[in-house]
């Protein structure tokens, strides 16, 4: 399951981001778990949507109480941003990322515990939830992730968004962070944006209140289908966490996840030509 749950291409590239183990100066202690099963339990956890105390050890290796301690220190150093961007970098060196269009949108989904981030929905009756934002390519692939109480207007997200799109390697050239153009919905229709759009030299394609958004739909599905790729991680159906760390660190790995999956694609279709 190990193995299945965490290729050898994905474990290559989380070498690359854990950082070093702890030691202990007096020596002793209990052998730490290898960091490959620990990262397959919290996969699983990620994907399955299960508890950390319903974990099945004896198929993964760690218990629950290790896999998320493992999780909240990982989460500490940054690890899954490192390891999205790093996935991201192996793809653009491939020239798999289209930067001619991007699209912008977000999704609401219920809080179970009142933690940080979250806020009153008010398109559900004011339960507590937190919104999840999304910059992605052409293609779908997400750029960058960001997360908020239910209660933020998806306009206060974009420019944080944009900023938070790491430069990343291209087929030949610079690094790139910055879009040709930026499509969104009516959440995003307001001057400001434009401006701060137009002043990056990124062309800004937002649907105007009041008019039918019919043909910008042609360059949204593709946001639209991931979202739907993020509900595939069910750890994500419900926010579950307490800390706004560690859901963010949950959204980091579907994304992770989603890019990992195009990468071994084109892989296979390498192969295949071979």
């Amino acid at each position: 399951m190990v193995e299945r749950l965490v290729p050898d291409e994905l474990w290559e590239l989380f070498q690359r981001v854990v950082p070093e183990a702890p030691t202990r100066p007096q020596g002793g202690g209990r052998r730490r778990h290898r960091d490959r099963d620990v990262l397959a339990a919290i996969v699983f956890v990620a994907t399955s949507g299960c508890t950390w105390q319903q974990l099945p050890a004896a198929s993964v290796g760690p218990s629950g109480a290790t896999a998320h301690r493992r999780f909240t220190e990982w989460s500490k150093a940054r690890v899954w941003a490192k390891l999205h961007r790093l996935v991201l970098d192996e793809l653009g060196s491939r020239g798999e990322l289209d930067w001619s269009r991007c699209a912008i949108d977000s999704v609401n989904m219920r809080a179970l515990k009142r933690g940080s981030l979250t806020g009153p929905n008010p398109v559900d009756r004011g339960k507590y939830g937190s919104k999840i934002h999304l910059i992605t390519e052409r293609t779908g692939l997400p750029l960058s992730v960001g997360i908020s109480g239910a209660n933020v207007h998806d306009s206060q997200a974009l420019i944080p968004l944009v900023q938070g799109i790491p430069p990343i390697r291209s087929r030949r050239g610079r690094r790139r962070r910055r879009p040709g153009k930026l499509h969104g919905d009516k959440g995003y229709d307001y001057n400001h944006l434009r401006r701060w759009l137009r002043d990056r030299r990124i062309t800004p394609r937002i649907a105007r209140k009041g008019t039918d958004p019919q043909r910008l739909g042609r360059h949204r599905w593709t946001i639209e289908r991931t979202m739907a790729w993020l509900a595939g991680c069910r750890r994500l159906h419900r926010r579950y966490e307490r800390k706004a760390s560690h859901f963010l660190a949950f959204t980091s790995i579907a994304c992770t996840l989603i890019c990992y999956r195009r990468l071994t694609s084109t892989d296979d279709i390498q192969d295949a030509s071979v």
